[in-house]
């Protein structure tokens, strides 16, 4: 504990000044944060006070227009719906339900990490600078700079490839899914009960579908209706082929044509695509091939039958 101790006043005395610059303009992003968050909650409080008055009373006040864009941006970077920008939290708040967060602090909760994020990788990247090497103050700013910035987008990342992960899990599973559909279908089970028994039958191989498949199921035990809940299944999916099956629901229900029938197209021609896909990559497949085989098989072919002729040759000329 000591040796550490020396080691770290040793740096803090070689790099005082850096360090307290460092700091400083730490706390001066912190407070302008905070400033920023502190309009925007006074724009909420005024604005729900003075809904019950005038409409536009209230919007003619010279002050609104001037914090407008500045609370726009304290309630982006506090989740809240309610602000200017409202279709980019709109398209947060999908991704986030197509990645499994359905809690609905989830987008203040990632802006929180984000932060967080921005906040450890920059002063780690600060601090192992100033331990491990004698930068100048511009290199140390810039590295300082790239690891927070990295720190700040990573959350970004990890929710994208998460929701690619899921739906590739959902695009495996859907044929399975319609398929049980038909079955349930012509078992005469409704919908609510096909719905149940399916993701009970999917909870092992396709554990995501099967938890959207129950949350469909509670949405319609609690008097969603039937469009509407497979429209939302759809969104949480994210795929095209629940598109296709929330838009075939509704189209049966307002045409009054026969579900089961249309189940068993539908399921038809989903596997006639799943059967076209498969044989477009395995004729993909012998093109694919040739650049690896160009690059690392046949050198090593033409390395391999050359090299006794050479090592003949050679020897015949000794």
């Amino acid at each position: 504990m000591s040796d550490i101790w020396l080691a770290l006043t040793d740096v803090f005395d070689r790099h005082l000044e850096t360090i307290l610059l460092m700091a400083t303009m730490l706390a001066a992003s912190m407070m302008a944060w905070m400033a920023i968050s502190a309009v925007a909650t006074y724009n909420r409080v005024q604005g729900r006070a003075t809904s019950a008055e005038d409409t536009e009373q209230s919007a003619a006040k010279s002050g609104q227009k001037a914090r407008g864009k500045l609370a726009s941006v304290a309630n982006m970077l506090s989740g809240d719906n309610s602000a200017a920008d409202v279709q980019s939290a709109k398209v947060l708040r999908q991704k986030l339900i197509q990645a499994g967060f359905y809690a609905r602090h989830a987008v203040p909760v990632f802006f929180l990490v984000r932060l967080c994020f921005l906040i450890l990788f920059g002063s780690g990247a600060l601090f192992a600078v100033l331990a491990f090497s004698d930068q100048p103050l511009a290199p140390t700013a810039m590295i300082t700079m790239i690891a927070a910035i990295f720190g700040y987008v990573m959350p970004s990342f990890a929710l994208d490839n998460r929701i690619a992960k899921l739906r590739l899990e959902h695009r495996l599973g859907f044929p399975d899914f319609m398929d049980l559909m038909v079955v349930c279908s012509q078992a005469g089970l409704s919908m609510e009960a096909s719905l149940s028994r399916i993701a009970d039958e999917l909870a092992l191989a396709f554990p995501s579908l099967a938890r959207n498949l129950e949350l469909t199921t509670a949405e319609i035990r609690n008097g969603k209706a039937l469009s509407r809940a497979i429209e939302s299944l759809a969104g949480r999916l994210g795929i095209e082929e629940a598109s296709s099956f929330s838009t075939l629901l509704q189209q049966s229900e307002e045409l009054g044509s026969s579900l089961t029938r249309s189940l068993r197209a539908f399921s038809d021609d989903m596997r006639n695509k799943r059967l076209m896909k498969a044989e477009e990559k395995a004729y993909s497949l012998p093109a694919k091939l040739v650049v690896p085989l160009t690059l690392f098989v046949f050198p090593v072919l033409l390395i391999v039958l050359m090299l006794p002729v050479a090592i003949s040759i050679s020897g015949s000329k000794l």
